[in-house]
């Protein structure tokens, strides 16, 4: 069994301006840049031989956020409704969900709504990023 969940990957259409979303806004720590080429063993990994990405790791207090922009080969662009069966969103924790939604929303985050009580004393708020993918900002 694993002993707990490391990060979450998302891929991303433009790298800098995902880093800069979830570094400058969201306030994750970028650790490092990768660039990955078509003769490095990403493509084994992945199963997409020959592929080349630049790779971000940004990290919280426990746990990191993997982004991969794909060069080749170029991804996809989907719109996804929460109901779609993968992955839906991705989650952040934090102490003040009233005032990190007022901070995000004042910095332009486009939000579903405001915080909502889900369950006593489970507040919750989700947001897009600049590709589309969901977020939630959760505080118990």
């Amino acid at each position: 069994m694993p002993k707990w969940l490391e990060h979450a990957a998302l891929s991303v259409s433009d790298l800098d301006r995902s880093i800069a979303f979830y570094r400058d806004r969201l306030g994750l720590r970028l650790a490092r840049v990768i660039e990955s080429d078509a003769g490095s063993k990403l493509g084994e990994i992945v199963g997409i031989p020959g592929c080349r990405a630049r790779i971000a790791h940004l990290e919280s207090e426990k746990g990191m956020l993997e982004l991969f922009e794909y060069r080749k080969p170029r991804g996809r662009r989907r719109r996804r409704t929460q109901a779609d069966i993968g992955l839906s969103h991705i989650g952040f924790a934090t102490a003040d969900i009233h005032g990190e939604y007022g901070r995000l929303r004042d910095a332009g985050v486009n939000f579903f709504s405001p915080p909502v009580e889900f369950r006593p004393g489970a507040w919750v708020a989700y947001f897009r990023g600049p590709d589309g993918e969901v977020g939630e900002l959760r505080q118990t």
